[in-house]
């Protein structure tokens, strides 16, 4: 799925909502069932309810990876389920030596069926390359994250006073076009996200934060939407457990049916 098409996407449904898949077994509704299957059962309920509210899905990898060998099927499954008509996320965090990246995007775009994979730059251009071979694929890269811990490195000053995020965002802009790559920005941030949109004024940002997390959505539509919207905000537990008993489904779906809301009022006021 490509950027003009990713664009008409959010038009058609006035969303630009990510629902994240990470699927604890501990907290699967009892009447499921428990293992891999019920994990699978429970992905298929939540996607059949906010299918229309959504343009994105974004699995964690370590979720299903911790399954074993099941839950790798259990992801490629979920992926399969999702269709064609959603970006589907990778979320694993990858970025190692060359061609150990070339094997980890294989693995994602190639024998499953992901049109994107969170990326960790630390080790810099050859560590992300390999991941930008395939066309028609996305590489979203951590740049300003929505947890506690981003404060210990991501805001450190460089030699020429940027912080570490700026310096990222600037530097991997010179990597790849905004048609294929995207960045991390956490919600968690609000008071960033004019600051991030001027450092990558044509870029997706996938926004992670909003719900559990206590992000602001208003304050980073507001800041951050570019001519082509230029968000994918992301909800995962807020949206998934919103409910625990038979009616999970229903509590997703009005979980998902009040940000897409919000989405539509952001689109309205804010999209130029």
């Amino acid at each position: 799925m490509n950027r003009k098409d990713l664009f008409g996407l959010i038009k058609q449904r006035k969303s630009f909502l990510c629902v994240g898949l990470d699927p604890d077994p501990k907290r699967i509704p009892e009447h499921l069932g428990t293992g891999p299957a019920a994990v699978y059962r429970f992905n298929q309920t939540i996607i059949d309810a906010t299918r229309d509210l959504c343009v994105a899905y974004k699995p964690n990898t370590a979720f299903y990876e911790a399954m074993g060998e099941e839950g790798w099927q259990v992801l490629r499954a979920t992926l399969e389920y999702i269709g064609d008509d959603h970006l589907k996320i990778a979320d694993a965090k990858r970025g190692d030596i060359g061609n150990t990246s070339r094997m980890y995007a294989s693995t994602f775009f190639e024998n499953l069926s992901a049109d994107a994979v969170t990326v960790a730059p630390y080790m810099g251009e050859d560590s992300v390359k390999p991941f930008l071979d395939f066309e028609g694929k996305w590489v979203i890269l951590l740049a300003l994250t929505s947890n506690q811990g981003s404060n210990d490195f991501q805001f450190t000053a460089q030699e020429d006073g940027q912080a570490l995020y700026a310096k990222v965002m600037q530097r991997a802009q010179t990597w790849a076009s905004p048609d294929e790559l995207m960045f991390v920005c956490g919600a968690t941030h609000p008071e960033k996200f004019r600051e991030l949109r001027q450092l990558a004024p044509d870029s997706f940002f996938l926004v992670p934060g909003i719900g559990a997390q206590g992000g602001d959505l208003e304050a980073v539509a507001r800041h951050g939407m570019n001519d082509h919207c230029g968000l994918l905000v992301n909800s995962s537990r807020g949206i998934i457990y919103a409910g625990s008993d038979e009616e999970f489904g229903t509590a997703a779906r009005e979980a998902a049916a009040k940000l897409q809301r919000q989405m539509v009022s952001a689109l309205a006021t804010y999209l130029p």
